[in-house]
């Protein structure tokens, strides 16, 4: 007895959560076991190693795989699965189990926090198909692509990423807020022009919040209205003072901020994003580069195990 899918290939970065999912991967191979599920297990062990293993596994005939960790090791995995913007294998499936101290993904879908529970929802066949997300933007003097699952950002949101990663990992889901509020006062608005699925648009602009799914930042609920089934990117342009944040942070954790009057609300399959100097760009999390930046949506290219 195994998984319809197959057997279970469970990526995991066993440093993630400061050791947590290190900690945490006895009692997920417990459950497994208890479950009936055939696995094996690799351990990441160093940036681009889990979307190597992804990639590899899929090329060897393998299709269930598992990130453990948190949502930089879910955005590893998705990396794996996808080339040129197509799936590498279009009957693969996704199983997440939350472990790390960023693991905002699968809030937008119910899943369970917990390791031992998530690990039980990895057995049954249900399975929900998802977009995902596509940037590309300048890395140094070259372009790159990557592809994420959750939420990108372009200015201050990747300045307070790349922030909260040179800060202490025993500050665990803290280390966004952290940031954020170090970062927030040296941070300036920039002259941001918009290409939206043909449409021009520019504003003098701090965040601009590119959405799949709904929450980020440790459970902030950014983007209330993002269905990451329905084709389409939510995007979210800050162009207030940065004094908003003050009104309006403690509203974005009951996703009650939207819509605001310094806040402009926008939906498309493509994005382009230039500003009159560089702003920094992350997605899922990771820092990526800095503007101009193109986003896009490939849509139902992920199979998610619910």
């Amino acid at each position: 007895m195994t998984s319809p899918f197959g057997p279970l290939v469970v990526i995991a970065n066993p440093r993630a959560g400061r050791g947590r999912v290190d900690a945490a991967l006895p009692q997920v191979e417990r459950v497994l076991r208890d479950e009936g599920l055939g696995y094996r297990i690799v351990r990441s062990t160093h940036p681009g190693h889990a979307t190597e293993a992804a990639r590899d596994a899929l090329l060897a005939g393998e299709r269930y795989l598992v990130a453990v960790g948190g949502d930089g090791t879910v955005h590893e995995v998705v990396n794996g699965m996808i080339s040129g913007g197509r799936p590498i294998a279009p009957d693969a499936v996704l199983g997440v189990v939350a472990a790390g101290s960023g693991c905002d993904f699968v809030r937008s879908f119910g899943l369970p926090g917990d390791a031992g529970q998530a690990a039980r929802h990895l057995a049954g066949d249900r399975v929900r198909t998802i977009d995902v997300g596509s940037v590309t933007c300048y890395d140094g003097d070259s372009e790159k692509t990557r592809y994420f699952v959750n939420i990108a950002e372009a200015g201050l949101g990747g300045a307070v990423v790349a922030r909260a990663a040179g800060l202490s990992r025993f500050l665990g889901a803290a280390r966004y807020a952290s940031g954020f509020w170090l970062t927030l006062p040296g941070f300036r608005p920039a002259a941001v022009r918009f290409d939206v699925d043909g449409q021009v648009f520019a504003w003098r602009a701090f965040n601009v919040v590119v959405a799949n799914c709904r929450f980020y930042g440790g459970g902030m609920q950014i983007s209330p209205k993002s269905d990451p089934g329905d084709c389409l990117l939510d995007v979210l342009v800050m162009t207030g003072p940065k004094s908003d944040a003050f009104t309006t942070l403690p509203k974005v954790y009951s996703g009650t901020h939207l819509p605001h009057r310094n806040i402009a609300e926008l939906h498309a399959r493509r994005v382009h994003v230039e500003a009159d100097r560089p702003f920094p760009v992350e997605a899922d999390g990771e820092m990526l580069g800095t503007t101009p930046a193109s986003f896009g949506i490939i849509p139902g290219v992920i199979r998610l195990k619910v």
